[in-house]
């Protein structure tokens, strides 16, 4: 069969491209068309249509920025979607766009499936009914979002969260000492830096992030970089010395941390899932947050404080995002043994409400078995 898969970003790349492997076990002679990333097109041995850093604009003030350049790739993915007459088309997240594609798509005849649920528990729930109009199955990451669409009579499968796969698939390959020594870090206790996957965030995040790194003298903090930005991208925002950047080797360096400063997003789960102690910051233009502010319904931003309905680790968003309050967050979760213990204690609850690995392969299978059924 002919699969068409959109992922809108980093991790929707290697979310893809795990499906994309698990695929290809039920149907040994799928074909790809993909809207992703590097990952996803080394797993379907094919080059991708677009590359998700050419169009993952997120935020109220980069949607608006990039207007005309959405509606063409909108436009484009449409024609494409013509042109190529898939059998399945696969939406990993990314709402904002892929629920504009949908509708068309089911007016096509081709099958719709959406693998990692929008956040309509948190804002926008009114999406439920289009979901339910154009998307055929809906795979959903967190039990309770089952709960949310049961309430509009929509059935859902909750296959479990996909980080649960890769984290369980990556496997520590170096000793601290060899990270040190390949990444030129000089022998410190390191603090890792996780300023997010768009420009945006970084932009708006990462100098704050860093500049309090001169009261930790004995730490080093690590930056994990993405290669798609230059390194001097990333140097215009460092003012500290005590401040390093490594490029794509996230989980190997959360793996080596004492404790991470994670912009809001998925890398706030990822840190979790490893049990690393974190303080969660978010920053964006005032007018964007304030939009947001009016419409999500939730008490907070970070994945772990979402799902446990609590916060268990510490959270500081827009004004609140400051050197003051983000040294003492820093040093609490840092230096206090019984809140240390707390956070520990709550990730593991964390990880059993998020079930098993595998989520993938449970995936593979259920679209195998709606598409030949």
């Amino acid at each position: 069969m002919k699969y068409y898969l959109i992922a809108g970003e980093a991790s929707g790349d290697m979310h893809g491209a795990r499906l994309i492997s698990q695929i290809t076990q039920h149907d040994p002679n799928a074909e790809f068309r993909l809207w992703g990333g590097e990952k996803m097109s080394t797993a379907a041995n094919t080059t991708v249509v677009k590359h998700y850093k050419d169009y993952d604009h997120m935020g109220i003030a980069e949607v608006l920025k990039h207007a005309r350049k959405i509606l063409r790739n909108i436009a484009f993915c449409k024609q494409d979607l013509v042109d190529n007459k898939p059998d399945a088309i696969i939406f990993i997240d990314f709402p904002g766009f892929n629920l504009k594609i949908a509708p068309f798509a089911k007016s096509l005849g081709i099958k719709t499936f959406f693998y990692i649920s929008p956040t309509i528990w948190a804002w926008k729930e009114g999406r439920v009914k289009k979901i339910k109009k154009y998307i055929d199955h809906m795979f959903v990451e967190l039990p309770f979002i089952k709960d949310v669409y049961a309430k509009h009579n929509y059935k859902v499968d909750f296959v479990g969260h996909p980080l649960l796969d890769s984290i369980h698939d990556f496997t520590e390959r170096e000793t601290y000492e060899s990270f040190i020594s390949k990444n030129s870090l000089p022998e410190k206790k390191i603090i890792a830096v996780l300023p997010g996957s768009r420009e945006y965030e970084i932009r708006e995040n990462l100098r704050t992030m860093q500049e309090i790194s001169e009261d930790f003298h004995n730490y080093e903090f690590v930056i994990a970089g993405m290669s798609r930005f230059t390194k001097a991208f990333y140097e215009k925002f460092i003012t500290a010395h005590n401040v390093s950047i490594v490029f794509d080797q996230t989980y190997e360096l959360l793996t080596k941390s004492e404790a991470a400063i994670v912009v809001s997003g998925t890398a706030t789960l990822e840190t979790a899932l490893f049990n690393i102690p974190e303080v969660i910051v978010f920053q964006t233009s005032p007018f964007t947050f304030y939009l947001a502010k009016s419409f999500v319904k939730l008490s907070f931003l970070g994945l772990p404080n979402i799902i446990m309905n609590r916060a268990i680790v510490p959270e500081l968003l827009q004004k609140d995002m400051n050197a003051k309050n983000l040294h003492s967050a820093l040093t609490k979760i840092l230096f206090d043994t019984s809140y240390k213990n707390e956070i520990a204690q709550s990730y593991a609850k964390l990880q059993e409400k998020l079930g098993n690995d595998g989520t993938a392969h449970r995936t593979a299978q259920l679209i195998h078995r709606y598409l030949t059924e």
